[in-house]
């Protein structure tokens, strides 16, 4: 009955849990932007206070050198198993805010979708996850099993490293059998999909400078290098003719997958017009040989996010800039370490550097690749819930997206992530006027509070029941 009485109190209770995800979405927590540290503060604040509301132990929001992190568990079942459930609060900025139809902090509803920066990415998705655990806790006073929440401040910063030194530092008092996060897309409207594989994320800034100050490009042009002009040169060579990655060495430790896997991602997979529609656009692009599913999955890129330097405003300014700057990322794949790519990244670049121009390459942050066994009861009780959440079994898919939590809870916990995503691909994360579907809103709760029931069930008890890791994280 458990589950029974959890879901008609979800329903009930639909219109409240709309209200307090607007209140969620209205903080501004842009964990980039130190403007608005104590946004993100605030959000943090709230976050833990529903955490209490809810029923849940120990709740705390962690001070961190960056962040914080919000912590709170119900473990009063010590002879059954442990689930890890982990989500980040912080957004990306919201700009350009002109592009949105309504105030990215203002939440609106336009139809069935919640309109507002964080809708979906990660705060919907996140409170479903909450939402589940209050509606078991306020009906049957009790969870199926132990849960530990674990909630960063961080994450839209490329998961830094005040997440995994805490995660680091507090091993035994996170012990849980697996994690669950729901922070990944669906196919489509009612095409639910559970993500066995990411790829990981290696992140830098490359900024060029040239003369100590901007300079009349009449009187220097044609006599000295330009940063920009260096700029483009440097990220020219970064690519060959036929879109691979022209760095030296860099497919050296790409796996190469089985034709077994492959023929298992072309069943279940989107196909290539179905990639090119989500993108708004009419042509591919990238490694040959693949389709461009597997461009998204398998294979490693290398992509430019922004470039910047010199004069960009009405007119012409005659100059040649002091400097030029730009923001580079590079998805992992299995088996590329981070450490070794960011080595051949810098001795390329260096290898490309013009000269009259100086280079500094900063990394940003990185995490590596991460694949779940497909079999996993972790991942068998996420497909089960989905079935009864949905009323339609999960493709299970992998992600060209990358998320620092799973690898970091496979190296510090040893356990594995079950990536349950709610969002729908026309949902505009990280652009304007990001949305959140409701009715997938709704049924993310439910497809929670089944999830539960299921890993209870198929979670065998572990190691996370001894008293060690009955205690509170610091």
């Amino acid at each position: 009955m458990g589950p029974r009485r959890a879901l008609a109190y979800a329903q009930r209770n639909r219109p409240r849990f709309v209200e307090e995800l607007k209140e969620f979405v209205r903080f501004p927590s842009v964990s980039s932007q130190p403007h608005h540290a104590r946004d993100v503060r605030r959000c943090a604040a709230w976050l833990a206070a529903q955490l209490r509301r809810i029923g849940l132990d120990g709740v705390q929001s962690i001070a961190t050198r960056g962040h914080p992190i919000v912590y709170g568990a119900w473990t009063r079942a010590p002879d059954k198993p442990t689930l890890l459930i982990y989500g980040h609060y912080d957004v990306q900025p919201a700009d350009p805010e002109e592009e949105w139809e309504s105030p990215p902090f203002a939440p609106a509803i336009r139809g069935n979708d919640l309109f507002g920066r964080g809708a979906c990415d990660d705060k919907g998705q996140l409170l479903a996850q909450v939402k589940a655990l209050e509606c078991w806790l306020k009906t049957a006073g009790a969870l199926p099993l132990n849960v530990r929440c674990l909630f960063e401040g961080e994450e839209e910063m490329g998961g830094g490293p005040n997440f995994a030194a805490f995660v680091g530092q507090n091993r035994r008092a996170l012990r849980a059998d697996a994690a669950v996060m729901s922070d990944t897309r669906m196919l489509g409207p009612n095409r639910p999909a559970l993500t066995y594989a990411q790829r990981g994320m290696v992140r830098f800034a490359l900024e060029v400078f040239g003369p100590r100050e901007d300079l009349h490009s009449g009187n220097f042009g044609g006599a000295v290098m330009n940063p920009v002009q260096a700029l483009c040169q440097i990220l020219n060579g970064m690519h060959s003719s036929d879109g691979r990655v022209a760095i030296p060495g860099f497919y050296d430790r790409v796996r190469a997958w089985s034709e077994r896997e492959r023929a298992f991602m072309a069943r279940s997979g989107p196909r290539d017009e179905e990639i090119l529609r989500d993108a708004g656009v009419k042509a591919g692009w990238g490694e040959q040989g693949f389709t461009l599913y597997e461009r998204l999955t398998l294979r490693p890129a290398l992509t430019l996010n922004g470039i910047s330097g010199g004069y960009t405003g009405p007119g012409l300014k005659a100059s040649i800039p002091a400097k030029a700057s730009a923001r580079v990322s590079i998805r992992t794949v299995p088996d590329q370490q981070a450490r070794e790519v960011e080595e051949m990244v810098r001795k390329h670049v260096e290898k490309l550097t013009p000269p009259g121009v100086t280079v500094r390459l900063r990394l940003l942050g990185s995490s590596e690749p991460a694949v779940v066994d497909r079999g996993h009861p972790a991942l068998r009780a996420a497909s089960a819930a989905y079935r009864l959440g949905f009323g339609v079994r999960p493709v299970l898919l992998r992600s060209g997206g990358s998320i620092p939590a799973v690898s970091l809870f496979r190296e510090e916990l040893g356990i594995p992530t079950s990536l349950m995503g709610f969002a729908l691909p026309t949902d505009r994360i990280h652009a304007a006027n990001e949305r959140f579907h409701l009715p997938n809103f709704y049924r993310g709760i439910d497809t929670c509070i089944w999830n539960l029931t299921a890993a209870a069930a198929l979670l065998r008890r572990g190691r996370s029941t001894d008293r060690a890791a009955r205690a509170t994280p610091r």
